[in-house]
Protein backbone atom coordinates (compact mmCIF):
# COMPACT_ATOMS: atom_id res chain seq x y z
CA UNK A 1 0.00 0.00 0.00
CA UNK A 2 1.35 3.10 -1.42
CA UNK A 3 2.08 5.76 1.74
CA UNK A 4 0.07 8.97 1.11
CA UNK A 5 1.77 11.25 3.58
CA UNK A 6 4.15 13.79 2.05
CA UNK A 7 7.21 15.84 3.26
CA UNK A 8 6.53 19.20 4.21
CA UNK A 9 7.09 21.78 2.15
CA UNK A 10 9.05 24.21 4.52
CA UNK A 11 9.76 27.70 3.46
CA UNK A 12 13.40 27.14 3.25
CA UNK A 13 12.73 24.22 0.76
CA UNK A 14 13.27 26.18 -2.80
CA UNK A 15 16.51 27.57 -1.59
CA UNK A 16 17.48 24.56 -0.52
CA UNK A 17 16.74 23.28 -3.94
CA UNK A 18 18.56 26.39 -5.63
CA UNK A 19 20.82 28.04 -3.64
CA UNK A 20 22.66 25.59 -1.59
CA UNK A 21 22.34 21.96 -3.88
CA UNK A 22 25.48 23.17 -5.78
CA UNK A 23 27.50 23.71 -2.74
CA UNK A 24 25.93 20.65 -0.94
CA UNK A 25 26.66 18.50 -4.45
CA UNK A 26 29.80 20.16 -5.49
CA UNK A 27 31.31 19.31 -1.91
CA UNK A 28 29.96 15.49 -1.63
CA UNK A 29 31.80 15.56 -4.80
CA UNK A 30 34.69 16.63 -3.15
CA UNK A 31 35.27 19.74 -5.85
CA UNK A 32 36.58 22.16 -4.71
CA UNK A 33 36.12 25.84 -5.72
CA UNK A 34 39.00 28.49 -7.00
CA UNK A 35 39.49 31.37 -4.78
CA UNK A 36 38.39 33.86 -7.84
CA UNK A 37 35.63 31.81 -9.20
CA UNK A 38 33.42 31.27 -4.88
CA UNK A 39 29.60 31.54 -5.54
CA UNK A 40 28.09 34.38 -3.69
CA UNK A 41 26.81 33.71 -0.50
CA UNK A 42 23.49 31.78 0.25
CA UNK A 43 20.69 33.91 1.93
CA UNK A 44 18.35 31.46 4.30
CA UNK A 45 15.17 31.79 4.83
CA UNK A 46 14.93 33.03 8.67
CA UNK A 47 12.00 30.56 10.16
CA UNK A 48 10.14 31.69 13.88
CA UNK A 49 10.34 29.54 16.45
CA UNK A 50 6.38 29.17 15.83
CA UNK A 51 6.98 27.71 12.77
CA UNK A 52 9.58 25.26 14.23
CA UNK A 53 7.41 24.21 16.45
CA UNK A 54 4.65 23.98 13.80
CA UNK A 55 6.85 22.09 11.38
CA UNK A 56 8.17 19.52 14.62
CA UNK A 57 4.57 18.34 15.80
CA UNK A 58 3.85 17.66 12.30
CA UNK A 59 6.67 15.59 12.43
CA UNK A 60 5.86 13.79 15.38
CA UNK A 61 2.86 13.11 13.89
CA UNK A 62 4.24 11.92 10.85
CA UNK A 63 6.22 9.69 12.59
CA UNK A 64 3.04 7.79 14.45
CA UNK A 65 1.51 7.69 11.18
CA UNK A 66 -1.31 10.42 12.26
CA UNK A 67 -3.16 12.26 9.79
CA UNK A 68 -1.70 15.80 9.00
CA UNK A 69 1.85 14.59 9.72
CA UNK A 70 4.58 15.26 7.87
CA UNK A 71 8.43 14.56 7.69
CA UNK A 72 10.08 17.83 9.13
CA UNK A 73 12.33 19.33 6.20
CA UNK A 74 14.11 22.54 7.21
CA UNK A 75 17.09 21.99 4.39
CA UNK A 76 18.63 25.27 3.87
CA UNK A 77 16.91 27.54 6.72
CA UNK A 78 18.18 29.86 9.21
CA UNK A 79 17.66 28.01 12.44
CA UNK A 80 19.39 29.96 15.05
CA UNK A 81 19.12 30.65 18.51
CA UNK A 82 16.20 29.06 18.05
CA UNK A 83 14.81 26.17 20.87
CA UNK A 84 14.85 22.59 19.74
CA UNK A 85 15.29 21.30 23.41
CA UNK A 86 13.84 17.82 23.86
CA UNK A 87 12.22 17.32 20.74
CA UNK A 88 11.84 14.34 18.59
CA UNK A 89 13.21 14.80 14.94
CA UNK A 90 14.24 11.47 14.18
CA UNK A 91 14.79 11.54 10.53
CA UNK A 92 14.78 15.23 9.71
CA UNK A 93 16.34 16.90 6.85
CA UNK A 94 18.54 20.05 8.47
CA UNK A 95 20.71 19.65 5.47
CA UNK A 96 22.59 23.13 5.08
CA UNK A 97 20.85 24.66 7.69
CA UNK A 98 22.28 27.42 9.89
CA UNK A 99 21.82 25.88 13.70
CA UNK A 100 24.48 28.33 15.39
CA UNK A 101 23.49 28.82 19.33
CA UNK A 102 20.85 26.44 18.79
CA UNK A 103 19.31 24.83 21.55
CA UNK A 104 19.31 21.12 21.03
CA UNK A 105 19.69 19.31 24.55
CA UNK A 106 18.47 16.28 24.90
CA UNK A 107 16.88 15.86 21.49
CA UNK A 108 16.63 12.90 19.22
CA UNK A 109 17.83 13.34 15.58
CA UNK A 110 18.82 9.34 15.39
CA UNK A 111 19.41 9.19 11.17
CA UNK A 112 18.89 13.16 10.95
CA UNK A 113 20.83 14.71 8.10
CA UNK A 114 22.94 17.29 9.13
CA UNK A 115 25.27 17.62 6.31
CA UNK A 116 27.17 21.48 5.73
CA UNK A 117 24.80 22.68 8.47
CA UNK A 118 26.37 25.32 10.57
CA UNK A 119 26.30 24.09 14.14
CA UNK A 120 28.67 26.50 15.62
CA UNK A 121 28.20 27.30 19.56
CA UNK A 122 25.01 24.82 19.34
CA UNK A 123 24.23 23.13 22.61
CA UNK A 124 24.22 19.11 22.09
CA UNK A 125 24.42 18.05 25.23
CA UNK A 126 22.58 14.59 26.49
CA UNK A 127 21.35 14.87 22.71
CA UNK A 128 20.81 11.48 20.52
CA UNK A 129 23.47 11.48 17.04
CA UNK A 130 23.03 8.55 16.24
CA UNK A 131 23.90 7.58 12.34
CA UNK A 132 23.48 11.24 11.99
CA UNK A 133 25.46 12.62 8.80
CA UNK A 134 27.80 15.12 9.88
CA UNK A 135 29.83 15.35 7.00
CA UNK A 136 31.41 18.85 6.29
CA UNK A 137 29.35 19.83 9.38
CA UNK A 138 30.87 23.52 11.39
CA UNK A 139 31.07 22.57 14.53
CA UNK A 140 32.63 25.20 16.55
CA UNK A 141 32.32 25.93 19.99
CA UNK A 142 29.63 23.09 19.66
CA UNK A 143 29.21 21.62 22.96
CA UNK A 144 28.96 18.18 22.93
CA UNK A 145 29.23 16.81 25.95
CA UNK A 146 27.15 13.60 26.71
CA UNK A 147 26.07 13.28 23.19
CA UNK A 148 25.48 9.80 22.00
CA UNK A 149 27.07 9.65 18.47
CA UNK A 150 26.60 5.55 17.72
CA UNK A 151 27.16 5.46 14.32
CA UNK A 152 27.53 8.64 13.11
CA UNK A 153 29.20 9.92 9.84
CA UNK A 154 31.60 12.90 10.68
CA UNK A 155 33.59 11.82 7.40
CA UNK A 156 35.59 15.32 6.53
CA UNK A 157 34.29 17.45 8.72
CA UNK A 158 36.33 19.72 10.06
CA UNK A 159 36.01 20.75 13.47
CA UNK A 160 39.71 22.70 13.12
CA UNK A 161 41.26 24.12 10.06
CA UNK A 162 44.23 26.16 10.22
CA UNK A 163 45.53 29.00 7.64
CA UNK A 164 48.56 28.70 5.08
CA UNK A 165 50.49 30.22 8.03
CA UNK A 166 49.25 27.96 10.42
CA UNK A 167 46.55 30.66 12.13
CA UNK A 168 43.23 29.57 13.29
CA UNK A 169 40.59 30.90 10.25
CA UNK A 170 36.51 30.97 11.14
CA UNK A 171 35.48 30.93 7.86
CA UNK A 172 32.00 31.47 8.40
CA UNK A 173 28.80 29.21 6.69
CA UNK A 174 27.20 32.76 5.52
CA UNK A 175 30.22 33.84 3.84
CA UNK A 176 30.14 31.60 0.44
CA UNK A 177 29.23 28.43 -0.01
CA UNK A 178 32.33 27.14 -0.47
CA UNK A 179 33.31 27.72 3.33
CA UNK A 180 30.61 24.81 3.70
CA UNK A 181 33.85 22.38 2.89
CA UNK A 182 36.24 24.50 4.96
CA UNK A 183 34.45 26.02 7.86
CA UNK A 184 35.30 26.03 11.94
CA UNK A 185 34.69 24.71 14.89
CA UNK A 186 37.08 25.84 17.63
CA UNK A 187 37.65 22.98 20.69
CA UNK A 188 34.18 21.45 20.15
CA UNK A 189 33.59 20.05 23.67
CA UNK A 190 32.56 16.25 23.27
CA UNK A 191 33.23 14.57 26.70
CA UNK A 192 31.59 11.90 27.28
CA UNK A 193 30.12 11.20 24.39
CA UNK A 194 29.39 7.78 22.81
CA UNK A 195 30.37 7.23 18.69
CA UNK A 196 30.88 3.78 18.83
CA UNK A 197 31.59 2.47 15.62
CA UNK A 198 31.40 5.91 14.16
CA UNK A 199 32.74 7.47 11.44
CA UNK A 200 35.31 10.23 11.67
CA UNK A 201 37.40 9.23 8.61
CA UNK A 202 39.92 13.11 7.68
CA UNK A 203 37.79 14.22 9.91
CA UNK A 204 39.49 17.71 11.92
CA UNK A 205 39.46 17.20 15.49
CA UNK A 206 42.34 19.55 15.99
CA UNK A 207 42.43 20.65 20.14
CA UNK A 208 38.78 19.24 20.36
CA UNK A 209 38.30 17.92 24.02
CA UNK A 210 37.03 14.56 24.05
CA UNK A 211 37.39 13.39 27.84
CA UNK A 212 35.82 9.69 28.13
CA UNK A 213 34.37 9.52 24.92
CA UNK A 214 33.39 5.88 23.87
CA UNK A 215 34.96 5.17 20.75
CA UNK A 216 34.67 1.45 20.23
CA UNK A 217 35.69 0.36 16.61
CA UNK A 218 34.98 3.97 15.57
CA UNK A 219 36.72 4.48 12.17
CA UNK A 220 39.29 7.42 13.01
CA UNK A 221 41.72 6.48 9.60
CA UNK A 222 43.38 9.77 8.62
CA UNK A 223 41.55 12.28 11.17
CA UNK A 224 43.45 15.09 12.43
CA UNK A 225 43.53 14.85 16.17
CA UNK A 226 46.45 17.15 17.10
CA UNK A 227 46.26 18.32 20.74
CA UNK A 228 42.66 16.85 21.19
CA UNK A 229 41.88 15.77 24.99
CA UNK A 230 41.24 11.74 24.79
CA UNK A 231 42.06 11.37 28.55
CA UNK A 232 39.89 8.32 29.50
CA UNK A 233 38.77 7.49 26.23
CA UNK A 234 37.67 4.08 25.30
CA UNK A 235 39.41 3.57 21.72
CA UNK A 236 39.33 -0.53 22.35
CA UNK A 237 39.80 -1.49 18.42
CA UNK A 238 39.35 2.00 16.69
CA UNK A 239 41.15 2.18 13.55
CA UNK A 240 43.26 5.32 13.51
CA UNK A 241 44.94 4.28 10.39
CA UNK A 242 47.35 7.45 9.44
CA UNK A 243 45.62 9.49 12.12
CA UNK A 244 48.15 12.86 13.11
CA UNK A 245 47.56 12.74 16.83
CA UNK A 246 50.60 14.97 17.77
CA UNK A 247 50.65 16.68 20.87
CA UNK A 248 47.45 14.64 22.03
CA UNK A 249 46.54 13.75 25.92
CA UNK A 250 45.82 10.66 26.09
CA UNK A 251 46.18 9.62 29.84
CA UNK A 252 44.45 6.91 30.85
CA UNK A 253 43.12 6.16 27.34
CA UNK A 254 42.34 2.77 26.60
CA UNK A 255 43.87 1.28 23.51
CA UNK A 256 43.29 -2.30 23.46
CA UNK A 257 43.10 -3.70 20.05
CA UNK A 258 43.63 -0.56 18.07
CA UNK A 259 44.99 -0.08 15.30
CA UNK A 260 47.40 2.58 14.82
CA UNK A 261 49.51 1.84 11.43
CA UNK A 262 51.44 4.99 10.12
CA UNK A 263 49.58 6.84 12.91
CA UNK A 264 51.86 10.39 14.13
CA UNK A 265 52.16 10.01 17.82
CA UNK A 266 55.01 11.95 18.15
CA UNK A 267 54.84 14.63 21.50
CA UNK A 268 51.60 12.91 22.54
CA UNK A 269 51.14 12.15 26.58
CA UNK A 270 50.51 8.66 27.35
CA UNK A 271 50.36 6.83 30.94
CA UNK A 272 50.45 3.69 29.48
CA UNK A 273 50.51 1.63 26.33
CA UNK A 274 49.84 -1.90 25.39
CA UNK A 275 52.02 -2.14 22.27
CA UNK A 276 51.31 -6.28 22.05
CA UNK A 277 47.95 -5.55 21.50
CA UNK A 278 48.57 -2.75 18.70
CA UNK A 279 48.94 -2.65 15.33
CA UNK A 280 51.78 -0.50 15.41
CA UNK A 281 53.40 -0.79 11.81
CA UNK A 282 55.15 2.23 10.15
CA UNK A 283 53.74 4.12 13.72
CA UNK A 284 55.47 6.92 14.50
CA UNK A 285 55.63 7.05 18.54
CA UNK A 286 56.91 9.72 20.57
CA UNK A 287 60.26 9.16 21.55
CA UNK A 288 59.35 10.04 25.13
CA UNK A 289 57.97 6.63 25.29
CA UNK A 290 61.07 4.73 24.30
CA UNK A 291 63.34 7.25 25.58
CA UNK A 292 62.25 7.76 28.95
CA UNK A 293 62.52 5.04 31.81
CA UNK A 294 59.87 3.52 33.70
CA UNK A 295 60.52 5.82 36.19
CA UNK A 296 60.50 8.68 34.57
CA UNK A 297 56.92 7.67 33.12
CA UNK A 298 55.70 7.10 36.61
CA UNK A 299 56.98 10.38 37.81
CA UNK A 300 54.68 12.35 34.44
CA UNK A 301 51.83 10.22 36.09
CA UNK A 302 52.17 11.83 39.61
CA UNK A 303 53.34 15.06 38.55
CA UNK A 304 49.94 14.94 36.41
CA UNK A 305 48.54 14.54 39.87
CA UNK A 306 50.13 17.07 42.08
CA UNK A 307 49.04 19.75 39.30
CA UNK A 308 45.27 18.83 38.77
CA UNK A 309 44.82 18.00 42.90
CA UNK A 310 47.03 21.61 43.79
CA UNK A 311 49.66 19.55 45.21
CA UNK A 312 47.10 17.84 47.64
CA UNK A 313 47.56 14.25 46.11
CA UNK A 314 50.67 12.88 43.29
CA UNK A 315 54.03 14.47 43.47
CA UNK A 316 55.80 17.04 42.06
CA UNK A 317 58.22 16.05 38.98
CA UNK A 318 62.18 16.35 39.95
CA UNK A 319 64.46 16.25 36.89
CA UNK A 320 67.11 18.45 38.16
CA UNK A 321 70.26 17.43 36.79
CA UNK A 322 69.26 14.74 34.39
CA UNK A 323 70.13 14.47 30.70
CA UNK A 324 67.69 14.36 28.44
CA UNK A 325 69.21 15.84 25.35
CA UNK A 326 68.02 15.04 22.03
CA UNK A 327 64.58 13.82 23.18
CA UNK A 328 61.26 14.79 23.07
CA UNK A 329 59.38 15.86 25.76
CA UNK A 330 56.57 18.24 23.33
CA UNK A 331 53.04 18.37 24.65
CA UNK A 332 54.01 17.27 28.11
CA UNK A 333 52.72 19.11 31.24
CA UNK A 334 55.75 20.32 33.26
CA UNK A 335 54.44 22.63 35.04
CA UNK A 336 55.80 24.00 38.53
CA UNK A 337 58.67 21.28 37.73
CA UNK A 338 61.93 21.24 39.56
CA UNK A 339 64.09 21.21 36.55
CA UNK A 340 67.15 22.74 38.18
CA UNK A 341 70.55 22.46 36.02
CA UNK A 342 68.39 19.66 33.21
CA UNK A 343 70.57 18.85 30.45
CA UNK A 344 68.13 19.42 27.71
CA UNK A 345 70.52 20.04 24.15
CA UNK A 346 68.78 19.73 21.27
CA UNK A 347 65.38 18.42 22.78
CA UNK A 348 62.34 19.07 21.22
CA UNK A 349 60.22 21.11 24.10
CA UNK A 350 57.53 22.19 22.00
CA UNK A 351 53.91 23.01 23.12
CA UNK A 352 55.19 22.32 26.78
CA UNK A 353 53.82 23.58 29.92
CA UNK A 354 56.55 25.06 31.83
CA UNK A 355 54.25 27.51 33.69
CA UNK A 356 56.47 28.42 36.61
CA UNK A 357 58.59 25.98 36.56
CA UNK A 358 62.11 26.03 37.83
CA UNK A 359 64.88 25.91 34.67
CA UNK A 360 67.60 27.49 36.86
CA UNK A 361 71.19 26.67 35.19
CA UNK A 362 69.54 24.71 32.48
CA UNK A 363 71.57 23.52 29.33
CA UNK A 364 68.93 24.53 26.49
CA UNK A 365 71.27 25.15 23.73
CA UNK A 366 69.19 24.89 20.49
CA UNK A 367 66.00 23.37 22.19
CA UNK A 368 62.50 23.85 20.58
CA UNK A 369 60.51 25.72 22.99
CA UNK A 370 58.55 27.17 20.15
CA UNK A 371 54.99 27.70 21.48
CA UNK A 372 55.73 26.33 24.94
CA UNK A 373 53.89 28.02 28.25
CA UNK A 374 57.06 29.78 29.68
CA UNK A 375 54.69 32.01 31.84
CA UNK A 376 56.51 32.96 35.15
CA UNK A 377 59.75 30.20 34.63
CA UNK A 378 62.83 30.56 36.82
CA UNK A 379 65.71 30.69 33.60
CA UNK A 380 68.24 32.06 36.05
CA UNK A 381 72.02 31.58 34.07
CA UNK A 382 70.41 29.02 31.66
CA UNK A 383 71.72 28.58 28.35
CA UNK A 384 69.36 28.84 25.41
CA UNK A 385 71.88 29.63 23.13
CA UNK A 386 70.14 29.27 19.43
CA UNK A 387 67.15 28.20 21.12
CA UNK A 388 63.71 28.65 19.59
CA UNK A 389 61.11 30.72 21.37
CA UNK A 390 58.51 31.39 18.62
CA UNK A 391 55.45 31.82 19.50
CA UNK A 392 56.59 31.11 23.07
CA UNK A 393 54.76 32.85 26.20
CA UNK A 394 56.72 34.42 28.40
CA UNK A 395 54.58 36.72 29.85
CA UNK A 396 54.06 37.76 33.11
CA UNK A 397 51.13 36.52 35.37
CA UNK A 398 49.53 37.70 38.88
CA UNK A 399 49.89 35.85 41.90
CA UNK A 400 46.62 36.46 44.33
CA UNK A 401 47.88 36.34 47.75
CA UNK A 402 47.96 38.95 50.39
CA UNK A 403 48.66 41.23 47.45
CA UNK A 404 48.42 40.39 43.68
CA UNK A 405 52.22 40.55 42.30
CA UNK A 406 53.34 40.33 38.48
CA UNK A 407 55.57 37.67 37.96
CA UNK A 408 57.89 38.09 34.93
CA UNK A 409 60.23 35.21 33.88
CA UNK A 410 63.45 35.14 35.24
CA UNK A 411 66.26 35.39 32.86
CA UNK A 412 69.16 36.50 34.62
CA UNK A 413 72.83 35.81 33.63
CA UNK A 414 70.85 33.63 30.91
CA UNK A 415 72.57 32.77 27.57
CA UNK A 416 70.00 33.90 24.67
CA UNK A 417 72.88 33.96 21.83
CA UNK A 418 70.96 33.87 18.69
CA UNK A 419 67.77 32.96 19.86
CA UNK A 420 64.48 33.13 18.31
CA UNK A 421 62.31 35.54 20.40
CA UNK A 422 60.43 37.35 17.27
CA UNK A 423 57.22 38.98 18.60
CA UNK A 424 57.64 37.29 21.99
CA UNK A 425 55.47 38.76 24.79
CA UNK A 426 58.45 39.11 27.72
CA UNK A 427 57.21 42.46 29.35
CA UNK A 428 58.64 42.92 32.84
CA UNK A 429 61.29 39.75 32.34
CA UNK A 430 64.16 39.80 34.91
CA UNK A 431 67.08 40.08 32.02
CA UNK A 432 69.60 41.35 33.92
CA UNK A 433 73.04 40.67 32.44
CA UNK A 434 71.45 38.13 30.36
CA UNK A 435 73.63 37.95 26.92
CA UNK A 436 71.05 38.56 24.20
CA UNK A 437 73.97 38.85 21.31
CA UNK A 438 72.52 38.30 17.92
CA UNK A 439 69.16 37.79 19.40
CA UNK A 440 65.85 37.93 17.03
CA UNK A 441 63.44 40.63 19.26
CA UNK A 442 61.79 41.83 16.19
CA UNK A 443 58.43 43.11 17.29
CA UNK A 444 59.21 41.63 20.80
CA UNK A 445 57.39 42.83 24.05
CA UNK A 446 59.77 43.85 26.11
CA UNK A 447 57.70 46.33 28.36
CA UNK A 448 59.36 47.02 32.12
CA UNK A 449 61.11 44.40 31.26
CA UNK A 450 64.92 44.74 33.11
CA UNK A 451 67.65 44.57 30.61
CA UNK A 452 69.98 46.11 33.19
CA UNK A 453 73.74 45.30 32.25
CA UNK A 454 72.22 42.88 29.37
CA UNK A 455 74.55 42.12 25.96
CA UNK A 456 72.53 43.49 23.01
CA UNK A 457 74.94 43.40 20.66
CA UNK A 458 73.89 43.08 17.30
CA UNK A 459 70.57 42.31 18.68
CA UNK A 460 67.47 42.79 16.43
CA UNK A 461 65.41 44.93 18.07
CA UNK A 462 63.49 46.28 14.78
CA UNK A 463 59.74 47.03 16.03
CA UNK A 464 60.15 46.27 19.76
CA UNK A 465 58.34 47.89 22.04
CA UNK A 466 60.92 49.14 25.49
CA UNK A 467 58.40 51.21 26.94
CA UNK A 468 59.67 51.53 30.57
CA UNK A 469 62.53 49.14 30.24
CA UNK A 470 65.39 49.45 32.63
CA UNK A 471 68.25 49.87 30.01
CA UNK A 472 71.12 50.96 32.65
CA UNK A 473 74.21 49.33 31.67
CA UNK A 474 72.93 47.77 28.77
CA UNK A 475 75.32 46.79 26.17
CA UNK A 476 74.88 47.84 22.58
CA UNK A 477 71.77 49.67 23.05
CA UNK A 478 71.66 52.95 21.34
CA UNK A 479 68.28 55.29 22.14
Amino acid sequence: MTDRREDAKSPGTTAANQGISRAIADHAAGHEFPRDDRPTAIRLRKLTQREVDDMSQRHLLFQRGRTGGARASFAGCDLGYLDFKGQDLTGADFSGARLAHADLREAVLVAANLFACDLRHADFRSADLSRVDLRGASLRGANLSDVKMVEADLRDGVLLKPDERGNLVATGFETTASDVATATALRADMSNAKMSNAFVVQTDLTDAVLRNVRLYRADLSHANLTGSNLEGADLTEANLTGAILHGAVLYNAVFSGTTLTDADLAGAAFSNLDRESLHLTGARLPKVLDALSQEMRTMMIAHDVWIRSSGRQGKRADLSRRDASGQSLSGLNLSAANMEFVVLVGSDLSRMDLLMADMSFADLRDADLSYSDLRGVTLRRANLTGANLLGAQLSPINIIGSNVQRWGAHLEHARLIRAKLRGVDMSHSHLQHADLTEADLRGADLTGANLQDADLTDADLRGANLTDADLRGAIGHTS
